[in-house]
């Protein structure tokens, strides 16, 4: 008997994925996100000015941030927003760096000189892999802004060097998948977040065994099945963004 996951998806198939540019018109650049059910809205905005702490340390150039947050009705059950608790919860702070890292990963920042990039993902559907989505589309509406940037003169050159996407994969009833959903996510046995340029370069590798080990072998075909998913997920960041600039 073959293989079926309980959405029916193949082994190595991806979600639905989407990019809704322009969801938030206030923002300079703006894409609603969705990998099957999960939906993030992803905005990009710019401040003339740098952190504090490079204007202490005499830092050149310019900065990327991001924030990220889900929201209260994300999830079946309520989430407390992080302002009525008094404090952010590890996991946000945990997300919104790795947000941050990869985006930095793949952009010149002496091109934004005197100038913070924002990014703000705000989770407004969760069903597994809501950093993932976040990043992807992070860099669609990352784009989309800096194109905007250079229209008006504000800076003088793109500053991606590259683009970026991220995807999650894991072992789920001892078989390797890709882009696992929150039923997946949760019964997996090994649980993985890989980040990738467009160009083929990891960025960054998140894995551990959920009670469960796994091999090599096992290690290879998660890399695979991630390196596929990004080429999709590249290309579709590519067809977003030539529709919309």
């Amino acid at each position: 008997m073959s293989f079926i996951r309980p959405d029916q998806r193949l082994p190595d198939q991806l979600r639905n994925i989407d990019f809704q540019p322009g969801f938030a018109p206030h923002a300079l650049g703006s894409v609603l996100t969705s990998f099957g059910n999960t939906k993030v809205i992803c905005a990009a905005t710019i401040e003339d000015k740098v952190p504090g702490w490079m204007v202490q340390q005499k830092v050149s150039g310019g900065w990327l941030t991001c924030e990220y947050s889900m929201l209260p009705y994300a999830t079946l059950d309520r989430k407390r927003r992080d302002i009525s608790r008094g404090k952010q919860d590890g996991r946000t702070v945990e997300i919104q760096r790795l947000i941050g890292r990869a985006l930095r990963a793949v952009i010149d920042l002496s091109r934004l000189q005197g100038k913070t990039l924002w990014i703000d993902c705000d989770v407004l559907q969760a069903d597994g892999g809501t950093r993932t989505a976040s990043i992807t589309g992070a860099y669609v509406a990352a784009k989309i802004a800096i194109k905007k940037l250079l229209q008006k003169g504000a800076i003088a050159q793109d500053p991606f060097r590259d683009s970026i996407a991220a995807v999650s994969v894991g072992l789920f009833k001892k078989k390797a998948i890709l882009d696992l959903d929150y039923q997946e996510d949760s019964q997996a046995d090994v649980d993985f977040n890989i980040i990738m340029t467009g160009t083929g370069k990891f960025v960054e590798l998140q894995g551990s065994g959920e009670e469960a080990t796994f091999d090599r072998e096992q290690l290879e075909q998660f890399l695979a099945l991630g390196k596929k998913g990004i080429i999709t997920l590249t290309q579709k960041q590519q067809e977003t963004l030539v529709n919309t600039l």
